[in-house]
């Protein structure tokens, strides 16, 4: 809902940030990684954000990188890892940290994360495993990933195919591939695949 803001920085008091949109100010949480890039107080600031809804909260957070909100969001869609975990999580690991352990299956660096025990990083080195695929684009690629890329990786998965499946497609794209043949393409790829 809420995807990017742009705004005065107004107040920093760790783990929230205050900021001032057109005479609106902003509570976000955000992560030590992003904290510590924050400009001053009283400059401008854009920051990425992720839209959190729950019957007790409504809450938003933000990313210094776009990176950063995808690993988020997957951190989050795994069971038993909530918000805050998985801004601790990105507090204690860059994205290219995290993505080296998931690869390496390597549970102690999470275990270095408070809040995070041996049983939990070796769910959280599984889960991640198979969803780690467009982090890994994306962190290759230092976020740059084209918007028709972004798109057609989006639409591969809101019609259910894992995220191997869907980087597996996007690699066989041409480029200067529009959104609509990119889907198509991939999806006659896919079809063959199968």
């Amino acid at each position: 809902m809420i995807g990017r803001i742009t705004g005065t920085l107004l107040e920093k008091h760790p783990p929230l940030v205050l900021m001032d949109v057109n005479g609106i100010g902003y509570e976000i949480d955000v992560p030590m990684s992003t904290f510590c890039k924050l400009p001053d107080i009283g400059e401008k600031v854009t920051l990425h954000t992720h839209f959190w809804v729950r019957e007790e909260a409504h809450l938003l957070f933000g990313f210094m990188t776009e990176q950063e909100r995808v690993l988020f969001r997957q951190l989050t869609k795994i069971s038993g890892i909530g918000a805050r975990t998985g801004l601790a999580i990105l507090s204690g690991l860059s994205v290219a940290d995290l993505h080296q352990a998931v690869v390496a299956q390597d549970s102690m660096r999470l275990t270095k994360v408070p809040g995070i025990g041996k049983k939990t990083a070796e769910r959280l080195l599984l889960e991640l495993r198979d969803r780690i695929s467009p982090l890994s684009v994306l962190s290759e690629t230092g976020g740059t990933m084209s918007v028709v890329d972004k798109d057609v990786l989006s639409a591969l998965l809101a019609l259910g195919y894992n995220d191997r499946e869907a980087n597996r497609a996007l690699e066989q794209l041409p480029e200067g591939v529009t959104v609509s043949d990119g889907i198509m393409r991939s999806l006659k790829f896919l079809s063959k695949v199968k």
